[in-house]
């Protein structure tokens, strides 16, 4: 199962960096080049363990994945459930921690795991889709590093730290 991750070091402190990743709709658009559009599911309106989103990527690419961990400020995980037909399995995890020896720093590793389909075109269309993913991830990660020195994003992750039902 080819595995892809990335790492970026940000000027915020954990609580805000995992806030500031959970951001939705036009805020999450100014940091999130992965995404055209996003939404909660099924009436949810902030994430949780068990909450479906529907994602739809910048090239057109749909999928609806649920939360199976969601650990402020630290983790959280989500698998897809439903999405394209070349992706077997998708599942992802961010984690957030201090960065050592940076005060009011945090260390974001975000990792993904994924099989292709069909099964006989899996070991070809999996290193590609490894090659693909792991640049959109890497841009991905980079523009999470960018909202967070983003006054717009940190002023609406930190409103969601102070009141989490505001969304």
């Amino acid at each position: 199962m080819p595995i892809v991750s990335s790492a970026a070091i940000v000027p915020v402190d954990t609580a805000t960096a995992f806030a500031v990743s959970q951001t939705t709709g036009e805020v999450r658009l100014r940091w999130d080049p992965f995404i055209r559009n996003q939404r909660f599911l099924d009436g949810a309106t902030i994430p949780a363990k068990g909450v479906l989103t529907f994602t739809q990527h910048r090239l057109g690419f749909r999928m609806v994945s649920e939360y199976v961990s969601y650990n402020p400020p630290t983790n959280v995980g989500m698998k897809m459930v439903q999405g394209s037909w070349f992706f077997e399995r998708l599942a992802g995890g961010w984690r957030f921690q201090a960065a050592d020896g940076r005060p009011d720093h945090t260390e974001a590793a975000w990792r993904y795991n994924f099989t292709c389909r069909p099964r006989w075109l899996a070991p070809i269309a999996e290193r590609i889709g490894g090659w693909i993913l792991q640049r959109d991830i890497d841009r991905r990660i980079a523009g999470f590093a960018r909202g967070c020195s983003d006054p717009v994003v940190l002023a609406a992750a930190r409103k969601t730290l102070a009141d989490p039902l505001a969304g």
